[in-house]
Order: structure tokens, then sequence, then C-alpha cells
């Protein structure tokens, strides 16, 4: 593997680990029962309406605890099996189907609720630029393996 992809792979693994400390302080928001006081902007942010809403479960499951689990899957994808040949393919599916899903929840956050959550706009910005970083390292595996 050359270092143009080991270093890709370690910028990956950066995100990952920033996703799933997003993700642990967003999921302890939603089960907290107090209010957080550094994410309450009046009515314009305010991270305790969006973590306890409705919207905030999926089947029952947080979906700070999805994203958690998906950042761990990408964390162990970089890293453990960063020498399997799959792995960029299913790092970048995978960052894509999470962007998707963040897109969505960030609409909810806009349209249906009408307030946002600083904690759930970091998260975006790291799959952001996890989803980019991901497809330059499917499109950089795909060209050194021709």
């Amino acid at each position: 593997m050359n270092s143009g992809i080991q270093r890709i792979f370690s910028l990956i693994t950066i995100l990952a680990v920033g996703g799933i400390v997003v993700s642990s302080v967003s999921l302890q928001h939603h089960f907290a029962t107090s209010k957080t006081a550094y994410c309450d902007f009046g009515n314009t942010f305010n991270c305790d309406i969006v973590n306890r809403s409705e919207y905030s479960s999926v089947l029952g499951i947080p979906v700070a605890l999805i994203g958690l689990v998906g950042y761990a899957a990408v964390l162990a994808l970089s890293t453990l099996y960063r020498e399997r040949q799959g792995a960029p393919s299913l790092i970048f599916g995978g960052a894509g189907a999470g962007l998707a899903f963040a897109l969505y929840l960030t609409y909810i956050e806009a349209r249906v609720l009408g307030v946002w959550c600083i904690v759930c706009l970091s998260s975006l910005a790291i799959i952001s630029v996890l989803t980019l970083v991901s497809g330059g390292l499917w499109f950089k595996s795909r060209e050194s393996s021709l």
C-alpha cells in the first residue's frame, strides 16, 4: 500500500474517532434528564429539543447510537481491515449512507423542529468530510489496482 493511501486511511481514522466522540456526547444528551447549558441558545440552537424529540430515535434506537456504531465500523475498516481489498468501497459506501441520513436529520431540524443542534451539525461536518475523503480513497485505491 502506497504512502498516499496510508495517509488517507490515517485521516479517515481521525475523522471516525471525532465522529465517535461527537456521537457519544449526543447519546449522553439523549438519555440525560437535566438541561444542557452549553447548547441552549434560546429558540434557535437547543440540543435538548433535538436530542429528545420524536425524531431522535429510529425504531426505538437512538440516532446517536446509530451514528456511534457507524463511525466505529469506519474506524475498524480504516485500522484493522485497511489491508482488505474491499475496505475503501465499504468505507465510502458507509460514509455516503451516513451522509444521506445526516442530511435527512438536518432537514428535520430545519423544517420540522425549527431548531438546530450544534452537536448534530458537528457530526454533519465530520461525515461530510469523511465522505469526501473516503471517496478520494476509493478512487485512489481503484487507480492503484489497475
